[in-house]
């Protein structure tokens, strides 16, 4: 091999090193170029979504008052009163216990707008209402009904020292019901024949599907009777000499506030803003609901938009 030779070989070899060289400086820019735009992106992905939680639901930051100021503590109680519901016993109690604990708290209002629920829920705020009242005496518990305040929600608004309305919120139904339906007819149309298996004579009772058996329904009437009583004894206990001498009150009627407070089943007519500036004496209202985190008011308006926005695709806004 000659100097010619020798010297093509080397001159090869570094054509070769400084190629592999630019690949590699090369494939580096790429991998850091495709960092800084997966920053970039998860940046204006995280900006996006604080957007739309900021937009369906604007973040209210409340200044905390000065040391020397007093406030009134609201909790709302609002909608079907069930458990796993927004207006459940445990979410309730959890924001009327942190409205009695706070030391600046000169009174607590309870706003409800609720048509009733479940009795066992009900109980449960009323007891802890009674309670905490006894505990923190020197503080009054306020009830604020809305458009209305009935079955459950009158269950508890009974536990309050006073009970204040609209003119025209609807307050009362202090009764208990149960509904179910029959198809008994309707399968024998149909040819259709019920087979039920059961251990136990009663464990098929008001079956839809079966004839109603007198005994079965006398028993159910007998439970409804029972938490019927209960409801109206705490109604008693509650409202005490207020409340007028007419059996029509526990009948499951429903009036006006205007024609319950002559009834004395409320004490007058207000909003919070009303009680807790000419009641209380104290303009500062301060919200003590509990209430979602950000991450779960985003799932349930993400999904409420999505089913919206599907709804209008395929044609159905117009139906509520």
């Amino acid at each position: 091999m000659g100097l010619n030779d020798l010297d093509n070989k080397d001159e090869g070899d570094q054509w070769e090193r400084d190629t592999l060289e630019k690949v590699l400086f090369a494939s580096l820019k790429e991998q850091r170029r495709t960092r800084r735009w997966g920053i970039f992106f998860k940046l204006l992905f995280s900006i996006y979504v604080f957007f739309i939680i900021w937009s369906f639901n604007p973040i209210d930051i409340e200044m905390k008052p000065g040391k020397s100021d007093r406030h009134v503590a609201l909790v709302e109680l609002t909608g079907v009163i069930a458990d796993g519901a927004p207006a459940n016993a445990h979410r309730i109690i959890a924001g009327l216990q942190d409205a009695f604990e706070d030391k600046k708290t000169a009174a607590v209002i309870l706003e409800i707008n609720s048509p009733g629920g479940s009795p066992v829920q009900s109980g449960y705020m009323n007891d802890e209402i009674r309670r905490l009242r006894k505990q923190y005496t020197d503080i009054p518990l306020y009830v604020v009904i809305e458009d209305i305040c009935a079955s459950g929600g009158y269950f508890v608004a009974v536990a309050a020292d006073q009970i204040y309305a609209n003119k025209a919120s609807i307050v009362g139904s202090i009764g208990v019901r149960m509904d179910g339906f029959g198809f008994v007819e309707a399968m024998n149309k149909l040819g259709v024949e019920r087979r039920l298996l059961t251990a136990g004579e009663h464990k098929g009772f008001l079956d839809p599907f079966l004839p109603r058996r007198e005994e079965d329904e006398a028993h159910i009437k007998g439970l409804l009777n029972n938490i019927h009583q209960q409801f109206i004894t705490v109604v008693k206990n509650g409202r005490g000499n207020r409340l007028e001498d007419d059996p029509m009150i526990f009948s499951g009627m429903v009036w006006t506030a205007e024609q319950a407070l002559e009834k004395g089943m409320i004490d007058g007519f207000g909003s919070s803003e009303y009680v807790a500036r000419e009641i209380v004496g104290v303009d500062n209202l301060v919200d003590f609901t509990p209430q979602p985190d950000l991450l779960e008011q985003f799932s349930a308006r993400f999904g409420a938009s999505v089913a919206a926005g599907l709804s209008e695709y395929i044609g159905l806004s117009g139906i509520h």
